[in-house]
């Protein structure tokens, strides 16, 4: 008789989705979900304010202001986004704007479009300094030309 078992302890699965935004559903205004969990499949614009996880699912769209613990899109999100541990962006995701993170996690055919920022490197930069967003572009001779990347590390 074979047993079988999970090898994952209890803390160590993924958490619990506490509130969801339907697919249909669309908000307009703030949204306060504590240390609570929030899957968004339909579409926010305003702010959200979390300590705990925010997900975006495909299909789903935030425009606005996103304030939380840890931040998953698969889905759109569009403006500021301030994450106290980890934005990770799979591989429909995507994200666009001014972003700060504690860390980041972008999966192959995810995209990130603006200024990231690490967080605990903000206390460390002065507004001269900061990381700005640029273009690639390629010239007629086929070589690649940086037009407005200021970076300093």
């Amino acid at each position: 008789m074979a047993v079988f078992r999970n090898s994952k302890s209890k803390s160590e699965s993924a958490p619990a989705i506490h509130s969801l935004l339907g697919k249909d559903v669309v908000l307009t205004g703030e949204i306060h979900t504590g240390s609570q969990s929030l899957r968004i499949e339909g579409s926010v614009e305003g702010i959200i304010h979390s300590t705990g996880e925010i997900s975006i699912a495909p299909g789903g769209i935030v425009k606005g202001t996103v304030y939380a613990k840890h931040l998953v899109v698969t889905g759109r999100a569009e403006g500021t986004m301030k994450i106290t541990e980890c934005l990770e962006i799979h591989g429909t995701g995507y994200v666009e704007g001014d972003v700060e993170v504690g860390s980041l996690v972008v999966d192959e055919g995810g995209t990130l479009q603006g200024v990231c920022v690490r967080r605990d490197q903000t206390r460390n930069l002065d507004a001269n300094s900061t990381a700005k967003g640029g273009t690639l572009a390629l010239s007629n001779s086929g070589q690649k030309a940086f037009d407005t990347l200021e970076t300093k590390f």
